[in-house]
């Protein structure tokens, strides 16, 4: 591997972090990676300061453009818009488990920062996920430190009114999955119904391509029949395994044998208050690699 490759190969993960959290998508996060990736072999490398700064700058404005043209195409798209699944086995130590764990990327938090405009969520992500100094971050977005601080802090305060008021730790929040995916695949619905909140929404993406509500869904006894009727209608047909999904326990779905959605999961501190099912199966194409009944 010759030194420009190495360069790239030692910052990937980091590149990827920060593209993956801008966009929502694997898929565009990658395209980002690989636009990146040409401009780096085309740059003076020997005339660089530092190999990671110019790369994060790169990174962080490719996205920033991308998430632009996106807002449009998302503006449009049918139903609800929710983000790529990153799943992993859930009992796998992988390095990218690792990593989802130890930042906060959940599906949640991705969805609520699809809320802020592409720079106020560069300087968020740049800022709170990879702890990024105020100078450097001006050097990335070319602003001052003022208006860096000033993006970060409205960006802060916008995600703080909107993200989950209540977080489960790592146990119960398995223990309430498994407890769940194993009511719902026996089609009990007095249990899943004692496992979700009063006011639990659902929100899916089909993306066009399959059936999802094109509205929230709301109450617990609502979502509880939901799951129930898929238990009856596909007898022996359906089958849920808990997995990883974005560095949490969640759930992916088979019928007969294949993904059909991914399922993730807030909480109140007790119980399920919220679901976010992925049906699209574009954004699926990742997960099913990695999943099996």
């Amino acid at each position: 591997m010759d030194q420009r490759t190495e360069l790239f190969q030692r910052h990937r993960r980091r590149l990827q972090g920060i593209a993956y959290r801008m966009l929502g998508s694997t898929a565009d996060a990658e395209d980002v990676l690989q636009d990146a990736w040409l401009r780096w072999n085309e740059s003076d490398i020997e005339s660089l300061r530092s190999a990671e700064a110019w790369l994060v700058t790169i990174v962080t404005r490719l996205a920033i453009d991308r998430l632009r043209a996106a807002r449009s195409e998302r503006a449009a798209y049918p139903g609800f818009w929710l983000p790529e699944p990153v799943v992993e086995p859930l009992d796998e130590d992988t390095p990218q488990a690792l990593l989802e764990r130890a930042d906060d990327v959940s599906l949640a938090l991705l969805k609520v920062l699809e809320q802020l405009g592409p720079e106020e969520r560069a300087a968020f992500v740049l800022r709170q996920a990879f702890d990024m100094e105020y100078a450097e971050l001006a050097a990335a977005l070319g602003k001052s430190e003022a208006a860096c601080r000033q993006l970060v802090h409205r960006a802060a305060e916008r995600v703080q009114a909107a993200r989950p008021r209540f977080t489960a730790s790592p146990d119960s929040h398995r223990r309430l999955v498994e407890a769940f995916a194993a009511a719902a695949a026996r089609g009990d619905l007095g249990g899943m119904r004692a496992l979700l909140t009063e006011e639990a929404a659902l929100v899916g993406d089909g993306g066009g391509k399959v059936r999802s509500f094109d509205f929230v869904l709301q109450g617990g006894r609502r979502l509880a029949q939901l799951y129930f009727a898929v238990a009856r209608r596909h007898a022996g047909q359906v089958a849920y395994r808990v997995v990883r999904v974005n560095g949490q326990p969640g759930l992916a779905r088979f019928m007969d044998g294949v993904l059909e959605s991914v399922h993730a999961f807030e909480f109140d501190g007790e119980r399920i208050a919220a679901i976010h099912v992925q049906r699209n199966p574009d954004k699926l194409a990742r997960a099913a690699a990695v999943t099996s009944p």
